[in-house]
């Protein structure tokens, strides 16, 4: 998955620029893209003013992401007239959402991939064949396979790993099962097998993600569990932290639990989606449980992870969704007090069962219980990062800080790529990749400052190669 040696052509066939909009697995769907084009010869440039080639992968999960991935389709597309840009190519979730449609309205775009159609790229890349347009499969199929191409972005200490594609669920508000497909769960060893490669190649941490990481395996002959998966992983020497994406508030087996407790290379890091907190709330979305039972699933939680932190993700503004419910919601995130927090305004999604409710909740008010519960979030994030102070904890070191070149900054294990806050180091120096002991002095809301202790070694990857060019993300 990351670099590795390809046979490639004598010459370079030109240059490729690349925008990833959306989630971690979308980001892995982009990699897999870039892999194409670094086996096809092209050249990766950061400025897209400067690309023969510009590839836009989108999102098509909720309204303001669309409106994001179209505006971005536009914005770019004036390199067609302004820049040497001869092709704009168009791939992802909104392509396979909306593949007619989007043809229509955008004679800008030359070619459509969709969301399980990554490695059609090639084919639009040789310059000695004439593609068609749409090269949307239908239904999506795709599963990585590790001997897939696919060049890591932002580095080989960190990657993210998808172990499936689709969603079996039937959650009332997703619209993802209609256009990603059921879930497709990659088998145990191919995984395995990446991550080995990942680690050999430099990769201190792996994240691993899907649509509903806790059902992995249930669809494989013979039946395969997330917690064998993660524990086959734990044994690879060299990985120092394994983080798990996307567990439903389903019963988690006694195995998983105990691999948290036993396996020091599990980071305990639990991201839980839960959506909502009053019962009939979750009724409406569909969610197969009740408020209760998220509550004894927190006090589980808590009480089997020591230094769980626990990110969840919640939707104000769904359909039906009164002042009641939304005052039971903030009461649960105040007795929950969750580390990490994500809140979306509901998006009216067509094909979805929630699309079809009445009682809309108007735009307003949807507006007002995001400010009020994302305060609410702030206040305990706030709190929980100032009893950090004092505490030493591991960092894994990213490289020079965007704030000052004069600090350099990192993640702790509570801290996931792209998504979580970070730590700023104060003093010392230390290479990408490495991972280092320190001391929190100060934090704000979300970041933390800390310095190095000049006792503890520096623990380096494997490998340290020189990173490729990040690729420009949209956010």
């Amino acid at each position: 998955m990351a670099e590795r040696s390809r046979t490639k052509s004598s010459a370079a066939e030109g240059t490729i620029h690349f925008v990833s909009l959306g989630c971690p697995k979308n980001r892995v769907d982009t990699e897999v893209m870039l892999g194409v084009s670094d086996g096809a010869g092209y050249r990766l440039v950061p400025d897209a003013a400067d690309a023969d080639v510009i590839v836009v992968n989108t999102c098509g999960f909720i309204e303001a992401a669309k409106q994001e991935s179209i505006e971005t389709i536009l914005d770019l597309s004036r390199h067609k007239k302004d820049g040497r840009c001869s092709r704009l190519v168009v791939a992802g979730c909104l392509s396979q959402r909306y593949p007619d449609q989007l043809a229509g309205e955008m004679p800008e775009v030359d070619h459509f991939l969709g969301s399980s159609d990554m490695l059609k790229l090639g084919r639009l890349l040789k310059r000695s064949e004439k593609s068609e347009r749409m090269l949307v499969g239908n239904p999506a199929d795709y599963i990585f396979k590790q001997s897939d191409p696919r060049t890591l972005s932002q580095g080989t200490h960190s990657a993210y790993v998808k172990i499936a594609e689709g969603c079996s669920r039937k959650c009332s508000f997703c619209a993802i099962p209609s256009f990603r497909g059921t879930q497709r769960s990659r088998p145990l060893e191919d995984v395995v097998a990446e991550v080995t490669r990942l680690v050999a190649q430099g990769a201190m941490e792996i994240n691993i993600i899907s649509q509903d990481t806790i059902s992995y395996g249930r669809d494989l002959s013979p039946k395969q569990s997330l917690a064998a998966l993660t524990r086959a992983l734990c044994e690879i020497d060299g990985l120092r932290w394994l983080r798990l994406f996307y567990l439903y508030p389903e019963k988690m087996t006694d195995d998983l639990f105990d691999l948290f407790s036993s396996q020091p290379k599990l980071v305990p890091y639990v991201d839980m989606p839960l959506q909502h907190a009053s019962d009939a709330m979750l009724t409406r979305m569909r969610r197969g449980h009740g408020g209760d039972r998220q509550r004894q699933i927190v006090d589980r939680l808590r009480s089997r992870i020591e230094n769980l932190t626990f990110r969840t993700a919640f939707i104000v503004g769904h359909p039906g969704e009164t002042d009641a419910d939304f005052d039971e919601l903030l009461e649960f995130v105040k007795w929950a007090q969750f580390e990490r927090l994500g809140v979306f305004k509901y998006s009216h999604e067509d094909g979805t069962h929630s699309g079809s409710m009445d009682e809309l909740v108007d735009a307003k008010t949807a507006e007002r219980r995001y400010r009020k519960l994302m305060s609410t979030q702030r206040a305990i994030s706030r709190k929980k990062a100032k009893a950090m102070r004092g505490r030493e904890i591991d960092v894994l070191v990213e490289g020079v800080s965007e704030e000052s070149e004069f600090l350099l900054e990192g993640r702790h294990a509570g801290q996931a790529p792209d998504i979580d806050g970070k730590v700023f180091l104060s003093n010392g120096t230390a290479p990408r990749g490495s991972i280092v002991r320190a001391r929190v002095v100060d934090s704000s809301d979300y970041d933390l400052v800390a310095e190095f202790d000049a006792d503890s070694p520096i623990v380096a990857p494997k490998a340290v190669r020189r990173a490729p060019t990040r690729l420009p993300l949209a956010r």
